[in-house]
């Protein structure tokens, strides 16, 4: 029988929705004392490159503040629970960008909602996030169903 392996790095991608609080949970019972869960906002670029050019400054300005909100809260959920925490907000395509951070802070596993924001805002970001990061991902993604 196969050893299950350690999680000390867990990549909690989030959009800012109640959904991320079920993942986050998710992600605080897979490892141990050590482990770090890294709380991820992606600013999608599709999202505000569409937008007419003279509201792109503020919408993009207020996506960086959603964010903050969004993996403030993640952090908030995990230091509670008195584990590590790190955030980061970065701009580009999200499942992209959920990817390449993974790979550039050496993440064990990605705990991701199977949805998140309302169907109008996924039709804006054209397609499933989750979808994406499991058909590409490298490493173990563990999707969890939104209730």
């Amino acid at each position: 029988m196969t050893a299950i392996p350690s999680y000390e790095e867990v990549l909690v991608p989030t959009d800012g929705s109640e959904a991320v609080t079920t993942s986050t949970a998710h992600a605080l019972s897979v490892g141990d004392d050590s482990t770090r869960v890294h709380a991820l906002y992606v600013v999608d670029q599709r999202v505000t490159m569409s937008a007419p050019a003279n509201t792109r400054e503020e919408l993009q300005a207020t996506l960086q503040e959603e964010g903050q909100a969004a993996v403030s809260s993640v952090a908030d959920q995990v230091e509670g629970a008195g584990r590590q925490s790190s955030t980061a907000i970065r701009e580009g395509t999200p499942s992209k960008e959920i990817l390449e951070y993974a790979q550039q802070e050496g993440i064990d596993l990605i705990v991701i909602g199977s949805s998140g924001k309302s169907p109008r805002e996924k039709v804006m970001t054209m397609g499933s996030v989750s979808e994406r990061v499991v058909d590409n991902a490298t490493l173990p993604v563990l999707v969890v169903k939104d209730d």
